[in-house]
């Protein structure tokens, strides 16, 4: 098992069961994200540099964490901000039940768009 796995792994539920739904999501509807282990934590890349959302354990809620957020619409008013960093933004859950799987994918598609237009300038 490698580090990003281990850290989804290991820890409590309900937030172990979150991240796997979430990596679930992320790997059947983004395929050629990787998920790498960097900076003690899992990180989805489009490419082996190219940083695009990662999973964040925070106590009593799991933060996906968005590279370059501040440039998404936030048609759906759920995205926080990133607690002192500008280009930061998180979706946060609690329990499964948080998670509303057509709001994620269409967060991650509408990222997916901005940053892979990012690479080609």
């Amino acid at each position: 098992m490698n580090p990003a796995e281990e850290y989804i792994n290991n820890k409590p539920e309900p937030y172990r069961a979150v991240m796997l739904h979430l990596q679930f999501l992320i790997e059947s509807n983004f395929p050629e994200m990787q998920l790498k282990y960097k900076w003690h934590m899992p990180f989805y890349y489009l490419d082996d540099k190219t940083m695009f959302c990662f999973f964040n354990f925070r106590k009593t809620f799991v933060d996906l964490g968005l590279s370059y957020g501040d440039r998404l619409s936030n048609q759906h008013g759920v995205l926080m901000a990133g607690e002192g960093r500008k280009m930061l933004r998180s979706l946060r859950f609690k329990n499964l039940e948080d998670i509303n799987d057509t709001i994620i994918i269409e967060t991650l598609q509408e990222l997916s768009v901005i940053r892979k237009s990012m690479k080609k300038k």
